[in-house]
């Protein structure tokens, strides 16, 4: 934890720093997020910051905790819970059935991005933090870290993108239909 205070400082260095869309690689799957300023929920914001926090945490299949490490799924259900008080069902395909679908051209940070790494659709989820890259707890490489969506790898296997309702005002608890 000794790089908490670095990462809460790039977590605000992001935060400030004005995003425009790149009109200048068309052929790029996902282009850069619209401005984004005070469009921005307060919760959006946390949900970022608590992301970004907990990068280098370790990867453990069935992980929900900083404590005994992430996968994917639970990385993103202790994010939005802790952030934005928003109880999310563990596993990438339930997750998937939840919020509002959202096309790649209109993602905004705090989105969550879906993706087919285990020859399944929404077999692996993160979470957009804008610039078209995202952050998540892959099975390895590290640990939580971001990765840019333009990666030939992760453009292969992108499924699509959903956003939760995240005002931050009461409990919210989804489950998957």
């Amino acid at each position: 934890m000794r790089f908490l205070p670095h990462i809460t400082a790039l977590c605000f260095a992001l935060l400030a720093i004005p995003v425009h869309a790149d009109e200048t690689s068309g052929d790029s799957m996902v282009g850069t997020a619209s401005r984004l300023g005070s469009e921005w929920s307060s919760a959006a914001q946390e949900v970022l910051m608590n992301a970004l926090s907990l990068t280098g945490v370790k990867y453990k299949y069935g992980g929900n905790s900083p404590e005994s490490g992430f996968d994917c799924s639970g990385f993103v259900k202790y994010v939005f819970q802790q952030a934005a008080n928003v109880t999310l069902p563990h596993g990438a395909r339930a997750i998937s059935q939840l919020g509002q679908a959202v096309a790649v051209d209109q993602l905004q940070p705090g989105d969550l991005v879906f993706f087919n790494t285990l020859k399944t659709a929404f077999s692996h989820v993160g979470i957009y933090i804008g610039d078209g890259r995202f952050i998540h707890a892959p099975t390895s490489g590290g640990g939580v870290h971001v990765v840019n969506m333009n990666d030939s790898y992760w453009s292969k296997r992108f499924n699509g993108a959903r956003r939760l309702p995240v005002s931050g005002q009461a409990p919210a608890e989804f489950s998957a239909e």
